[in-house]
């Protein structure tokens, strides 16, 4: 009610104590094409699904390269994605400059979460409308870094963000004992395995995807599209997530409302993803 009168910026509280722009930055987030990070002991993979631009009739890259250990793949508005990847891209580079080293993973993302605090504060600033997977690798062995534009920053075993991801993040909670020990190879299929299930009743036999993987002796790489092809094909030989499922991969009833409790006007949070939140930065994620 009266909502015009106290989203005009992010320093007016509503009568309920509520932030609108931020919650506006949230719905983007949630209206984006649904990405996957999930890592191993020794490899960090994303995927994200694309989606072709209707005017140019070309597929929207999700997956943006950072430097040789680091990259992200986003959920949300694009131009505000270019912005933060042009942002960290310029602190790895300075970092390298000054100490003749990688930026480590966790200082990294530590620095972008207080970049996007800054626009939850200002009046001049709107928040960025953008959901990220950050996915790196470091002496510390691979990350996987969620960060949204209430400026949390989550440290995550696996995560899904974007469009009807709760499916996906319901499939990767009930494989990620299996996580650990997985190969590249099997932990690339689980990945593409929880972006079906974010498809919801789509038709997953047009599936278009971006896989970019990080790990040991192994750069941060984006894969062609032949290569996308090769492990869609592999995923198929696993199975279908979605039979004999439905029920649980069903998207009646549920939303992606649990990522606004991490921003001032929480809903309610269902059970099985409290654990991201109350989660140390040491052992968090799904």
């Amino acid at each position: 009610m009266f909502r015009n009168q106290y989203d005009s910026d992010t320093t007016v509280w509503s009568p309920q104590g509520r932030l609108f722009q931020v919650e506006y930055a949230m719905e983007a987030v949630k209206q984006g094409a649904a990405t996957v990070g999930l890592k191993s002991s020794d490899y960090a993979v994303l995927i994200a699904l694309c989606r072709s631009s209707k005017d140019t009739n070309t597929l929207q890259r999700k997956i943006m390269p950072v430097d040789s250990h680091v990259g992200m793949s986003i959920a949300g508005l694009t131009a505000d994605a270019r912005q933060v990847c042009q942002y960290i891209r310029t602190e790895c580079m300075s970092y390298r400059h000054s100490y003749d080293s990688e930026y480590p993973i966790r200082r990294l993302v530590a620095n972008l979460g207080n970049k996007l605090q800054a626009t939850t504060q200002r009046y001049d600033r709107r928040p960025y409308g953008v959901g990220m997977l950050v996915a790196g690798y470091d002496e510390q062995g691979p990350h996987i870094y969620q960060v949204m534009p209430t400026a949390n920053v989550l440290n995550c075993k696996a995560m899904a963000i974007g469009s009807r991801s709760q499916s996906a993040r319901t499939y990767l909670e009930r494989h990620m004992e299996s996580f650990e020990s997985s190969s590249k190879d099997e932990l690339i299929c689980h990945g593409i395995q929880a972006i079906r299930g974010a498809l919801g009743h789509e038709d997953s036999s047009t599936l278009t995807i971006n896989v970019a993987i990080v790990g040991k002796d192994v750069p941060f790489t984006t894969f062609t599209d032949n290569q996308n092809r090769v492990y869609l094909n592999m995923a198929k030989v696993q199975g279908d997530p979605l039979s004999g499922e439905e029920d649980i991969f069903s998207d009646e009833g549920m939303s992606d409302d649990d990522l606004m409790d991490q921003g001032p006007s929480g809903s309610g949070m269902p059970a099985e993803d409290a654990a991201d939140v109350n989660s140390s930065p040491s052992t968090g994620g799904i």
